[in-house]
C-alpha cells in the first residue's frame, strides 16, 4: 500500500490542479455522510476550548471510497504545535482494497484554500487583486497561495492576534509575486481589501458588517462549529451567502447563530459550491457583496487523495 508523507502530498497536489479536481469532483455523483464530531474533552486546550475528533467518509460513482481522521486540539498553538492534525486512507471503489494512507494534515490545508478558491472563481470579482488574510495559522500561506492561483491578486495583507506569527507569515510569502505586508488595522484592511478571507480558531466575531463595501468577497473558514464564528450578523445580512454544503447550516457558528436570532433565513442562503460548479449561482453583480462559508466536506479530501494517488478519476 501506497504510503504519502506531508511533502509527497504536497508535491502531488498543485494549487490549479486541486482546484480543478475539487470542481470535477462537486460536478459528479458521489456519496459524503455527515461528518461526526467526537468531542474528547478539554485538557491542555485553551479557555473554553473542545478538542474533537472528526470523522469524514465519502465516495463517489466510478472512482474511490475513502476515510479521513481529523484531530483537533486548540490548545496546541500555546505549545507551538498545530491544532490540526489527520490522517487519510483511501480504498479501490470496485473492490475496497487498501491504496493508500496519506497525511491527512497536509491533505488538509491544501483542499480547504482550494475549495475557498473554488468559490472565488464563481464569486470574487474578476478583477479582484486585494487579499486580507485574517489568522496566520499553518493554513493561511495555503489559502493566500490558492486565491492568487484564481484571480490576479497583486497585494496581501495580513491580521493576526500575534503580530510576530503575521511578520513569519509575511516572510515566508515573499518573493510571491506579489506585494506584502502585515497590519494591526482590522478595520481599515477590511475596508481596503477585495477579497477577505478569515481562517482563524475565534468563539467572537472579528469582521464586522459595517466595515464592508460593495463589490468585495468575504471567505470563512475557520468556524466550524456552532459555537464559534467570525464575522458578525451585520456581515451576513449584507451578503449573498453560499455554502460548500449544507452541513454549514447546522455546524457553522455564524449560520446558526444568526438563523437562530432571525438577522438571516433560509433565503439568504443562495447555493452551495456544487451549485455554483454546475452554473446555478455566481455573482450577480460587480457591487454585490458575497460570502462563502465553509465547514469542510468529505468529498474534498476525496478528490483530493485520488488527485495524489492517481492523478484523479
Amino acid at each position: 500500500m501506497l504510503q504519502l508523507d506531508a511533502a509527497q502530498v504536497a508535491a502531488r497536489l498543485g494549487r490549479l490542479p486541486l482546484i480543478d479536481a475539487l470542481e470535477r469532483a462537486f460536478r459528479a455523483d458521489f456519496c459524503a455522510p455527515h461528518r461526526q464530531h467526537h468531542r474528547i474533552g478539554s485538557a491542555g486546550a485553551g479557555a473554553g476550548a473542545e478538542n474533537m475528533l472528526l470523522v469524514m467518509p465519502a465516495w463517489r460513482t466510478g472512482g474511490c471510497v475513502g476515510v479521513k481522521l481529523v484531530t483537533v486540539f486548540p490548545g496546541n498553538s500555546a505549545l507551538g504545535h498545530p491544532s490540526v492534525h489527520g490522517s487519510y486512507s483511501l480504498f479501490d471503489g470496485a473492490t475496497g482494497i487498501p491504496l493508500a494512507s496519506l497525511d491527512g494534515t497536509e491533505l488538509t490545508r491544501r483542499r480547504t484554500a482550494a475549495a475557498s478558491a473554488l468559490a472565488a472563481r464563481y464569486l470574487a470579482r474578476a478583477d479582484a487583486s486585494r487579499l486580507l488574510m485574517v489568522g496566520t495559522g499553518a493554513l493561511a500561506v495555503h489559502v493566500i497561495e490558492s486565491h492568487a492561483a484564481v484571480r490576479p491578486i497583486q497585494s496581501v495583507r495580513i491580521w493576526g492576534r500575534r503580530s510576530e506569527r503575521a511578520a513569519k507569515l509575511a516572510r515566508e510569502l515573499a518573493g510571491r509575486g506579489f506585494d506584502i505586508e502585515v497590519t494591526d488595522d482590522l478595520e481599515g484592511a477590511v475596508r481596503w481589501a477585495d477579497i477577505v478571507s478569515c481562517a482563524t480558531l475565534a468563539s467572537a466575531p472579528l469582521v464586522e458588517g459595517r466595515w464592508l463595501r460593495s463589490g468585495q468577497h468575504i471567505d470563512l473558514i475557520g468556524a466550524f462549529t456552532p459555537t464559534m464564528r467570525e464575522v458578525d450578523d451585520a456581515a451576513l445580512s449584507r451578503a449573498s451567502i453560499y455554502v460548500d454544503t449544507q452541513a454549514a447550516l447546522a455546524e457553522s457558528g455564524e449560520l446558526v447563530q444568526a438563523l437562530a436570532s432571525g438577522a438571516i433565513t433560509a433565503a439568504n442562503i443562495q447555493g452551495e459550491l456544487g451549485d455554483l460548479v454546475r452554473g446555478r449561482g455566481a455573482r450577480r453583480s460587480a457591487d454585490e457583496i458575497t460570502l462563502f462559508k465553509s465547514v469542510g466536506s468529505a468529498i474534498e479530501d476525496l478528490a483530493a487523495a485520488e488527485l495524489a494517488v492517481l492523478g484523479g478519476c
